[in-house]
């Protein structure tokens, strides 16, 4: 089993950036597919990146990519996305997640953080 615990969210301008960090616990975390997922009140959870165990993969939601680069650093049991040229669209509850198979839907990851807020003001 991983824990996993978010931090880094907050209130940003239009068109800042803010980086989203995912700390794990738990020595197997490399053995992960790892993604980030968000949540507008009142909307569906939604997929928004995902990266493989070794890195070198990576695969984004239409809405984010050239915007948004997730990364991670298996030494560290960290994950993170770093947001760039943010909209007002991207305010939700951001939520790191992992997985052992691989997968953009909801229902594909086992272990979720707790999320964390990111607002972005026009």
């Amino acid at each position: 089993q991983v824990q996993l615990v978010e931090s880094g969210g907050g209130l940003v301008q239009a068109g800042g950036s803010v980086r989203l960090s995912c700390a794990a616990s738990g020595r197997t975390f490399s053995s992960y597919v790892v993604g980030w997922f968000r949540q507008a009140p009142g909307k569906e959870r939604d997929f928004v990146a995902r990266l493989s165990r070794s890195g070198y993969s990576t695969y984004y939601a239409d809405s984010v990519n050239g915007r948004f680069t997730i990364s991670r650093d298996n030494a560290k049991n960290t994950m993170y996305l770093q947001m760039n040229s943010l909209k007002p669209e991207d305010t939700a509850v951001y939520y790191c997640a992992a997985t052992l198979k691989a997968g953009t839907r909801v229902g594909d990851y086992a272990y979720w953080g707790q999320g964390t807020q990111v607002t972005v003001s026009s």
